[in-house]
This record gives C-alpha cells, sequence and structure tokens, in this order.
C-alpha cells in the first residue's frame, strides 16, 4: 500500500482507532491497528476483541493494500512529523512514513494474524444526535463502577421509557439515570461504560446510529464506527429505589454549592463527608476531620421541611451534582439515613440518587 495524506488527518484517525487496542494484551498483533486503502479510503481499524473502532480517511492513493503496524508507535510518529503531507507506504515486512524531511521505518506485523471483524449490523438502528447522547452518556456515566469484579456494574444499561431512551447506571453507592427525548429504544441492553465514554473520541459527534444487537453495541458516524461487546447479565432493579417523593427540598445555587463542597474538600478525604444542615435560612455545610482540623461555611437556599442534617461522600456528591444541567439544584430528603436525590431545579431528566454516610 502507498498513500499521501495531510499530517493532522492521518494522526487523528491513527489516534482515534488506536484508542481501542489493549495496553496489556497478551496477544501482540493486539497492539497494532489494521490498516486498509481501497477506494481513495484509508480505513484504520484497532481492537481489544471486547471494544473495536474502525475510523475513514480520504487520501490520495497510489496504491492499495493492507497491512498492520504498530498502534501507538504509529500514532506518535505521525503526530511527530512537520506539519504538511505525510507518505505512507508498506511491504511485507515494513511500513515507512516519510513527511518532509523525517523518515521512520516500522516493522509491519502480519494481515493473517489480525483478527477477523465483520461489518456492524445497522437493519434496526436508531438514529440519534451523537452530541446529545454522548452528553446524556456522560451524565449517567459518573456513576459506573471501574470495578471488573462486579461487571455488572460496570455498564450502563440502554432502555425505553414511555417512548423516549432511558440511561441508567449504579455503582451501590449512587444511581443515575438520564431520559433522552425523541429517541426510540426498543431492545434493552447493558453495555460497558468504559467503551461509550470513548465515544466522542473516536467516532465523533453529528449524526449517529446506534444499534443494540443481541451480542454487540454498535455506533456509527461518518468518522468510523464503535463496536462493544454487550454485558450478558442482569442488571439491578432501579426502578424499586426511586422513591415517589420526599419530605424536604432544599434548591441551591449550583456553582455556590460546587464552590463550597470544593472548599470542605480541602479538609475532607474520601472517608470524610461533608455534612448538610438544612435548615428554613439555608444550608449549613461542615466537615470535621480529628487530626487536621474543619471547615464550616453557610449558603443561602430555599428550604421547605423539618430541619435536618444529612451527610454524603463528598466526591460522590460532586460527580452528581456537576452532571446536573441546570443552575439551580434541588436536593430532595426525607432521612438521614436514606438515599438524598439531585435534579435540576427546572427539570427532571437527569436524576442522581445518593447514599448517605451514617454519621
Amino acid at each position: 500500500m502507498r498513500i499521501r495524506a495531510e499530517r493532522d488527518d492521518l494522526a487523528d484517525v491513527l489516534a482515534r482507532a488506536g484508542r481501542a487496542v489493549g495496553t496489556r494484551s497478551p496477544l501482540p498483533i493486539l497492539q497494532g491497528v489494521l490498516c486498509e486503502v481501497a477506494g481513495g479510503k484509508l480505513t484504520v481499524t484497532g481492537t481489544d476483541n471486547e471494544i473495536t473502532v474502525r475510523t475513514v480517511l480520504d487520501v490520495e492513493v497510489t496504491e492499495d493494500g493492507r497491512t498492520v503496524i504498530p498502534a501507538k508507535l504509529a500514532a506518535e510518529a505521525v503526530r511527530k512529523l512537520p506539519a504538511g503531507a505525510v507518505t505512507v507506504s508498506s511491504d511485507d515486512t515494513e511500513v515507512e512514513i516519510t513527511g518532509s524531511g523525517p523518515r521512520f521505518k516500522l516493522r509491519s506485523m502480519s494481515v493473517d494474524d489480525y483478527p477477523k471483524i465483520g461489518e456492524a449490523d445497522t437493519t434496526d438502528a436508531v438514529e440519534v444526535d451523537g452530541g446529545t447522547l454522548t452528553h446524556a452518556l456522560a451524565q449517567v456515566g459518573v456513576a459506573a463502577s471501574s470495578d471488573d469484579a462486579r461487571p455488572t456494574l460496570t455498564g450502563v444499561l440502554f432502555e425505553s421509557n414511555e417512548g423516549a431512551l432511558r440511561l441508567v447506571a449504579t455503582d451501590s453507592y449512587r444511581l443515575a439515570v438520564k431520559d433522552v427525548p425523541s429517541v426510540a429504544a426498543d431492545h434493552l441492553k447493558l453495555v460497558p461504560y468504559r467503551a461509550l465514554r470513548e465515544l466522542s473520541r473516536t467516532v465523533g459527534g453529528g449524526s449517529m446510529q446506534v444499534a443494540l444487537g443481541d451480542r454487540d453495541a454498535s455506533f456509527v458516524t461518518k468518522q468510523g464506527r464503535l463496536t462493544v461487546r454487550v454485558i450478558d447479565a442482569t442488571f439491578p432493579n432501579y426502578r424499586q429505589l426511586l422513591p415517589e417523593g420526599h419530605a424536604n427540598r432544599l434548591t441551591v445555587d449550583k456553582d455556590a454549592l460546587l464552590e463550597a463542597v470544593g472548599r470542605a474538600a480541602l479538609v475532607a478525604e474520601d472517608h470524610i463527608p461533608v455534612r448538610l444542615a438544612m435548615h428554613g435560612g439555608g444550608v449549613e455545610l461542615s466537615v470535621i476531620r480529628q487530626e487536621v482540623g474543619e471547615a464550616t461555611e453557610l449558603l443561602d437556599a430555599d428550604y421547605t421541611g423539618d430541619d435536618m442534617t444529612i451527610a454524603f461522600n463528598t466526591r460522590y456528591l460532586t460527580d452528581g451534582v456537576s452532571a446536573v444541567d441546570d443552575e439551580k439544584i434541588v436536593i430532595e430528603t426525607s432521612d438521614p439515613l436514606k438515599p438524598g436525590l439531585i435534579h435540576g431545579a427546572s427539570s427532571s431528566d437527569f436524576r442522581y440518587l445518593l447514599m448517605p454516610v451514617r454519621l
């Protein structure tokens, strides 16, 4: 194969496909990306056998062909070349990358050893706005677990809810639910969040087709596609956790609350909670750490209900508040030992249920 392309464009497709490449794979071939040239296009594929990213670039083609090159090294080599056109050529043993003077020669890998990857089945795909979907996934993703010992909790549940798409994630300490209107979802699937958080950095935004199959979920844009194996497990019955209503309701400025929790976190550590003493005059935040000291701050807020003090993990509280798209935050509570519900004052399409810390 032999092609010519702009450095930045080539570096971009190599880096995007390379995000699916496993860093500790026992199979050396999975450290590479498959480069295929045909019809005036370069198609670059990276996979770790769980997540596959395929990206496409229009290039100037001198010779069609296929090769496998080291993913990280090739992307960095192209990125470090001078700006301008870059030429990539390959034979049976090596790949040569040349750009405005500098030249790299990299050992190629066997194309025959690379996994056979088919095309995504988008027959029943749903079309969505990629930017809307990736933002919604980022909102609920803060509650997804990173503990591979409990794979069910590392995923995001895709399901239908009253004609809209509902996304749900939980790590058992918090639960995030996001309803995305105007998007139909006929299938209930559990998709690993570690793959979903790569969507914007691999296949980009714009119009996106989402296909939820029996074994795989595929996300396709004009820049390429990301395919990931779905999690074959039963998601917890989260609906029974969502309360019908709370007796107490605090409404507070989002930025002011985040700044106050951030100051409290200077004294706290992960295991030291921030206390929220809620009353008619507002909410008082405090952190007490015996060997260091304490921090206290009173925020103006609207509060209805009985005076009450509840405590939350500072990082978990920050994650939930940050994910809300609203200038005003509502925290609903009923008891210091029962979960608090966080959402925006003007919309509840995103809800974040957080377990309190026992004082």
